[in-house]
């Protein structure tokens, strides 16, 4: 269980807010929705959700107590009053036919076996319902991964990796079909997508590794965590130099999942 410092990464996650915009675009929202956002995190992107249905109701779910607190605290009150904050693990979902809608954006690849979790979002859901989620594919930011799994070889950080980081669940269309239906929904559309991430600089890239890659910088000691960012970006940027703009560029794949559920009883 990593610990997440929700100031920092609301600061450093504009380019997941960005793709977030592009997923909540494809939700083509009436007005009157009632929505599950899984994976609120800071709860930017679930209030952006919520100004855009004023006669529904909008809830996001996050099992960080500390992303909660930072959501509640920073949306709350007669501005954003169909919004809910609550701590939630997406694999123990307690809805009940509650939603016309859940969409995730950025999380759901912290889930090993996302089992559990698409059974719980099929009860959320009312019967005819949608989800509509996005996540790290198969083949996510892998050049930024491999380096990081040939740290723990460098003498300087083995002691801290005596067991592997296997934090991640980067899956692709084919398995997440049959996982759809086994679960009780009916996959519509599956794809892998490329995505650029586009960091300024260093500073920004050290920025997103040292609030995205905690099962990494987790490992360890704080008072060494700064060098061991550090030491990640030198090694990035020698084979992926910053562009003319001073941009360093990070190639992402992201698995999008829409899919709805069946008229009729819940498997």
């Amino acid at each position: 269980m990593v610990t997440w410092d929700a100031e920092d990464y609301s600061r450093s996650s504009s380019a997941q807010q960005s793709w977030a915009r592009e997923l909540i675009a494809k939700l083509r929202l009436q007005g009157d929705e009632s929505v599950l956002d899984i994976g609120c995190g800071d709860g930017k992107v679930t209030a952006e959700i919520a100004a855009l249905v004023p006669n529904g109701r909008v809830v996001g779910v996050d099992n960080s107590p500390e992303m909660v607190r930072f959501a509640a605290g920073g949306f709350r009150g007669e501005s954003v009053p169909n919004l809910l904050f609550l701590l939630r693990d997406a694999r123990k979902l307690d809805f009940d036919g509650e939603f016309d809608v859940v969409f995730s954006n950025a999380t759901l690849h912290w889930v090993i076996d996302h089992g559990p979790v698409l059974r719980g979002i099929c009860r959320a859901l009312k019967p005819g319902a949608r989800l509509l989620l996005q996540m790290g594919g198969r083949g996510n930011a892998a050049d930024i991964l491999s380096l990081m799994d040939s740290l723990p070889a460098d003498p300087k950080w083995r002691s801290y990796f005596r067991e592997p980081v296997s934090a991640y669940g980067f899956y692709g269309p084919e398995e997440y079909a049959g996982w759809l239906t086994d679960a009780g929904l009916t996959p519509l559309r599956l794809e892998l997508l490329a995505r650029d991430m586009a960091q300024p600089g260093k500073e920004g890239l050290a920025s997103w590794v040292r609030t995205t890659w905690l099962p990494y910088t987790q490992r360890v000691p704080e008072e060494r965590r700064d060098e061991f960012v550090s030491d990640i970006v030198e090694r990035y940027v020698q084979s992926h130099p910053a562009d003319g703009d001073g941009l360093v560029h990070v190639q992402m794949l992201r698995l999008e999942v829409e899919a709805s559920k069946h008229v009729g009883p819940a498997v």
